[in-house]
């Protein structure tokens, strides 16, 4: 039998998410972060019913300078840039541009004749069979193209050598040396995360004919609003930018500026799908209000509201066979987000809302949309490795511990 969130008296009689003791619990959860040396600073914006219904930050954007984490912290959003991504593909959806189910090599035709690698041979080559059927546009969209980094078929070692996020690469650059590594499985056979949304990228401009960068920019950024989410950072925003730690068992040390926002304080040719954007609360809410909006944000339509649906429907038959998507509560995915399909089991699980889509990035930020509460949140931390605890202590703050 499935759990369900604690229920809390609403204040006003209003059937609220977010009242006065989910704030108080909200408050107390990100101080704990904080406190208890999980990160350095962490701040959050929660809208509900349209209304701005949380804001609040603690700790330190940048612990050396002692400059506080704020509402205007310029944050690292790692793979949060993919759904924006997604978006923009989406936009040449609805122009007609492709059909999901057609194969990716028609546009890219680098991706003709792949071959799927079954075994690493002692030579240290591979054994290779055909693909069963062409990559597909949708493959691309829901990690299920066969791109991978199978250690057990030297895969992983194969596309470090590879180079393929060389920043003075293009991402047609990108494309083609990745179409030149075999494929880990069977396109549709397995859910493995990746570079499929660099490619989704790369995929834009082919059928754009314009900078992936540039697209993105005008059909999504520029109508919600988002000037302050991009990939470089001028030198006037730099005071606001906040730093990224490391967390060991002892200890929270920072990673050196120069390592860390190397490729956001200079123009690089690459300009990925899947990471790279830096962004703020505010910003990144407008996207998520847009969503839950069904693709409306203040008169701006970015997307009609059968995308939207699409893009949140799970597209996966199963996710035994997923990695580690389990490991974000019971969902599945869509275009570019996880999708919950089913409540909490055990109060151990990812808390939320069926029918629920979010994602999150390599720094531990993380967004979702709930539409059956109307409700957008954002959670802004910056610390490595990626700490789904920080995740779940948080979905609990916002709609109560879940009961087993």
């Amino acid at each position: 039998m499935a759990c369900q969130p604690q229920t809390e008296t609403k204040e006003n009689n209003e059937n609220l998410v977010i009242d006065q003791v989910a704030k108080n619990r909200i408050d107390s959860t990100l101080q704990s972060f904080v406190s208890e040396g999980m990160v350095v600073g962490a701040s959050a914006l929660i809208f509900e019913k349209g209304k701005e219904a949380y804001f609040n930050a603690y700790g330190y954007a940048d612990r050396e300078a002692k400059i506080p984490m704020d509402r205007n912290t310029i944050v690292t959003i790692f793979s949060m840039t993919k759904p924006l991504t997604g978006t923009a593909l989406m936009s040449l959806w609805e122009e007609g541009a492709f059909q999901l189910e057609e194969p990716l090599s028609k546009y890219a035709p680098e991706f003709s004749d792949m071959q799927v690698a079954t075994e690493l041979l002692d030579s240290g080559k591979w054994k290779l069979e055909p693909t069963t059927r062409p990559i597909s546009i949708a493959d691309i969209t829901r990690h299920s193209a066969g791109f991978s980094t199978r250690s057990d078929l030297g895969l992983d070692q194969a596309n470090t050598a590879a180079d393929l996020y060389n920043l003075n690469n293009t991402l047609k650059d990108m494309a083609q040396d990745l179409s030149q590594l075999p494929l880990g499985f069977q396109p549709g056979t397995r859910w493995e995360y990746g570079i499929s949304v660099d490619v989704q990228a790369y995929l834009i401009e082919q059928l754009s004919g314009r900078p992936f960068d540039e697209y993105m920019q005008e059909t999504v950024l520029d109508p919600l609003g988002m000037s302050e989410t991009s990939f470089f950072v001028p030198e006037d925003r730099r005071q606001r930018m906040a730093a990224l730690y490391f967390k060991t068992d002892s200890s929270i040390n920072r990673i050196p500026d120069e390592q860390s926002h190397a490729f956001n304080y200079a123009e690089w040719p690459m300009k990925p799908g899947g990471w790279g954007l830096t962004s703020t609360l505010d910003d990144y809410m407008k996207f998520a209000q847009m969503l839950v909006n069904e693709g409306t944000y203040r008169d701006n339509t970015i997307l009609q509201p059968e995308t939207v649906k699409l893009m949140a429907t799970n597209h996966l038959p199963a996710v035994e066979d997923s990695l580690w998507l389990p490991g974000k509560g019971r969902v599945g995915f869509g275009i570019d987000f996880a999708v919950r399909t089913e409540e909490p089991q055990n109060s151990e699980e990812m808390n939320g809302t069926v029918g629920e889509f979010f994602w999150d990035g390599a720094g531990s930020t993380l967004f979702w949309v709930d539409p059956k509460n109307e409700l957008t949140a954002v959670l802004f931390v910056q610390i490595f490795p990626f700490n789904g605890t920080i995740h779940k202590q948080f979905r609990d703050a916002v709609y109560g511990p879940i009961k087993d």
